[in-house]
């Protein structure tokens, strides 16, 4: 099983692609793929057909996952790298910018 140093709803700026320097909340992580759903970036438009749903049908904005190499996470504004530190047994992820 792959290991992921981000957690669904954490806070990440976008640091490569079409989005750079856009930041969101992570709403899902797909392991099988190496891809994230962050909020509010990569909107592509999706065309729906009219259901029980949605009856009128039409054109909806959605997220479209980004590769989590291509995201970083935040601490107070900054992007930083995310190490771990084990103190007996718990296990804490730390920035390694901050050591916090």
């Amino acid at each position: 099983m792959k290991k992921f140093k981000l957690k669904s709803g954490d806070t990440v700026k976008v640091i490569a692609g079409d989005h750079k320097g856009s930041e969101g909340k992570v709403l899902q992580i797909i392991k099988d793929k190496d891809r994230v759903l962050v909020e509010g970036v990569n909107l592509v438009s999706k065309h729906t057909k009219p259901s029980a749903q949605s009856p009128q049908g039409g054109i909806v904005k959605k997220e479209a996952s980004l590769h989590i190499s291509n995201v970083m996470l935040v601490e107070d504004g900054v992007a930083v790298r995310v190490g771990y530190k084990v103190d007996g047994d718990t296990k804490s992820r730390i920035s390694k910018k901050t050591k916090k």
